[in-house]
């Protein structure tokens, strides 16, 4: 039920996205979902597991642009791989963090 709200600058604007926590189950996983912001919806799910005494993290995100067939065509043409390079940026930045000790 908590609200977040991120604000960061994308395509030389600054952007605002408002979620909520809809689904928590620690330490395995929680989802997250827009209830404000640039996108007609947007589901993310955050997974963690255990491999070889490693913890994975894994990022599901559905999503959908606005504007009908133009936003359509935006996820095509560019939305999906700058999402996917903004979540990969992400998650080696959390790694970066978590391994760098206290």
């Amino acid at each position: 039920g908590a609200i977040v709200t991120w604000e960061a600058t994308h395509f030389g604007a600054r952007i605002r996205l408002m979620s909520q926590i809809t689904q928590f189950d620690a330490p395995r996983s929680f989802e997250d979902e827009q209830i404000a912001g640039p996108f007609e919806t947007f589901w993310h799910r955050h997974e963690f597991k255990s491999e070889n005494g490693v913890t994975v993290m894994t990022d599901l995100v559905r999503y959908r642009a606005p504007y009908g067939l133009l936003g359509t065509l935006a996820e095509n043409v560019f939305l999906d791989r700058y999402l996917r390079a903004l979540l990969e940026r992400r998650a080696a930045h959390l790694r970066a963090l978590a391994e760098s000790g206290p």
